[in-house]
């Protein structure tokens, strides 16, 4: 049954994974969606039975014609967008010095410049309407590095800092941020998503090379549940007073508990240099 009044979700990449999940678990609590992918036919089973509800669109998010189209259209369909998600994006494996120049750049054009060229779209209409909520789904490696997804991290390291910028500037205007940091979660981005260079050199192999091979080998064994991941995000977004953080998985909680343990650790061992560097009071 269409609910008039009911949220209006704009989802980018919603072919597989999150994106999937989270638009189908939308979907069935009754909200409208846009469904976004490249390729809108591998979401056309997602909409098929909502179709008072439910848009599905074409959507690159490194094409800015694109983007701008598809909120139009999104914002003539149902008048306005309520609940952004960034999901569009990928993971790629490379020592940073294995790094290939183009690969490097079509990340950062979709995991970070499309981010933004879609929140940037977004935004007017919820500053016009003094609400809304925006979610980024970063990852626990936007908060810890490890080897081999060292360009991965940078981007997703991006997304952190700008969310917090943008909290602080929308906040004000009744807009809501949040940021989503999974662990490993059963999707394709250990898998036929993931993107890797070509080059491999030696003196990396116990290092980057290792662990190119220990998370290719994740596929399919994930811990993380893509539909109970899509439920915690909708539990967020319906929050009186959602949280700028949401970590997901039991790994994510374990592995930045003990990040927060080392940084402190570390800063009080150095603390004497650290306040030594101010000019001397009086």
């Amino acid at each position: 049954m269409t609910v008039p009044q009911s949220p209006v979700w704009f989802i980018t990449g919603c072919s597989t994974g999150l994106g999937r999940a989270l638009a189908t678990a939308v979907l069935a609590r009754g909200h409208r969606a846009v469904v976004t992918a490249r390729d809108p036919e591998t979401v056309s089973d997602i909409v098929a039975e909502h179709a008072d509800r439910a848009l599905s669109l074409a959507l690159d998010v490194t094409r800015p014609d694109q983007v701008r189209a598809a909120v139009e259209q999104a914002e003539a369909a149902f008048g306005r967008i309520d609940v952004l998600v960034n999901n569009a994006g990928y993971g790629y494996l490379a020592a940073v010095e294995e790094g290939e120049d183009e690969q490097i750049r079509e990340l950062f054009d979709t995991n970070v410049f499309g981010l933004v060229d879609v929140t940037r779209a977004v935004l007017p209409g919820m500053r016009a309407s003094r609400a809304g909520h925006i979610v980024n789904i970063s990852s626990l490696g936007g908060l810890v590095a490890f080897g081999a997804t060292g360009y991965y991290h940078a981007t997703k390291f991006a997304v952190e800092g700008l969310s917090e910028s943008l909290a602080a500037e929308v906040g004000p205007l009744g807009i809501k941020v949040t940021l989503v940091e999974p662990a490993a979660f059963r999707t394709n981005w250990s898998g036929p998503s993931m993107r890797q260079s070509a080059q491999h050199i030696d003196d990396y192999a116990a290092t980057a090379g290792a662990r190119r091979a220990s998370t290719l080998a994740t596929y399919g064994h994930q811990p993380g549940d893509p539909a109970r991941a899509a439920e915690a995000v909708l539990r967020v977004v319906e929050a009186e007073e959602p949280p700028l953080r949401l970590l997901l998985g039991r790994v994510a909680l374990d592995v930045m508990t003990a990040r927060l343990d080392s940084l402190r650790d570390t800063m009080d061992a150095w603390r004497h240099l650290t306040v030594g560097t101010d000019y001397p009071e009086g």
